[in-house]
């Protein structure tokens, strides 16, 4: 059976309020639509945390700095409705933009340093658009937890940031990223990509697989990543926005894995912009 579908704050308060009446321990996996099995592992992963699971679908415009890529966004809600029933999930709010941003509006979120460098020296505004709207997103629903995958990885931790730093009172959970079997990471994005190129694009994990066994024998990050960046290259992506290793716990840079990191990535292929990351063990 379907979850009801709600469109305004105000049935959104509503079932909400009937929720925390019988104690309900309540989830949020937000979202943009477009879903995929990495959205729906967060949405199963919620169900079994929590009591009541919602899940949002909003193209939030705020968080977009090409106008192109916030109009080529798949929007599928009728699709994505179908994919999350099986789940058994309480609820999909698909806010209409004035919910979300009404007449006026004139507030943003900015967190600072984690949203800095990688995404966030190449997309400006975007964190600030993703903090603003995830900040919305945890009020409205007023969730107990909140799920987001660990492929936008720089995005969890700006949601780390500023539900701390704003004493936002939820719990934040990262889950893994869902590849497909030849090692892409799932992400809607990944419908775009031209059918002779995606043959293509699993060399960006696997030069990702390479390099993190580099590191976590001792290598040098230089020479890891120069290799990495190079065998992504050669298998035919256009550009390499950035590729660096990072501190897990605050994104701090590294030269080595010293400590337990992520590796982080970002290319062009095909005309699509494709972002993946892996844990790193400290060497």
């Amino acid at each position: 059976m379907s979850a009801p579908i709600l469109r305004s704050l105000a049935e959104l308060r509503a079932l909400r309020a009937a929720w925390r009446a019988e104690g309900a321990r309540v989830a949020v996996v937000p979202t943009m639509g477009a879903l995929h099995a990495g959205h729906l592992s967060l949405a199963a992963a919620a169900k079994a945390a929590a009591d009541r699971v919602i899940v949002t679908i909003f193209v939030n415009p705020r968080q977009f700095n090409d106008p192109g890529d916030l109009a080529r966004y798949p929007r599928t809600e009728a699709r994505d409705a179908e994919k999350l029933a099986p789940l058994g999930v309480d609820a999909i709010y698909v806010p209409t933009p004035d919910q979300i941003y009404p007449p006026g509006f004139a507030t943003s979120i900015s967190v600072t340093g984690v949203s800095e460098g990688l995404c966030g020296a190449h997309r400006p505004g975007h964190f600030d658009g993703v903090a603003t709207v995830v900040t919305k997103l945890l009020l409205q629903t007023g969730a107990d937890c909140a799920f987001f995958g660990e492929k936008d990885y720089q995005q969890l931790m700006v949601v780390r940031r500023l539900v701390r730093d704003l004493d936002i009172p939820i719990e934040i959970v990262g889950c893994p990223t869902v590849r497909e079997p030849d090692g892409l990471a799932l992400s809607s994005r990944n419908a775009l990509l031209p059918g002779d190129v995606r043959a293509v694009a699993p060399a960006l994990y696997r030069a990702l697989a390479t390099a993190g066994q580099a590191l976590e024998a001792g290598a040098g990050a230089g020479e890891a990543l120069a290799g990495a960046r190079a065998a992504i290259l050669a298998a035919g992506f256009a550009e390499v926005e950035y590729l660096e290793l990072r501190a897990a716990a605050d994104l701090a840079p590294l030269d080595a894995a010293v400590v337990p990191a992520r590796l982080l990535v970002a290319a062009h292929l095909g005309g699509v912009r494709l972002i993946d990351n892996i844990p790193v063990a400290a060497g």
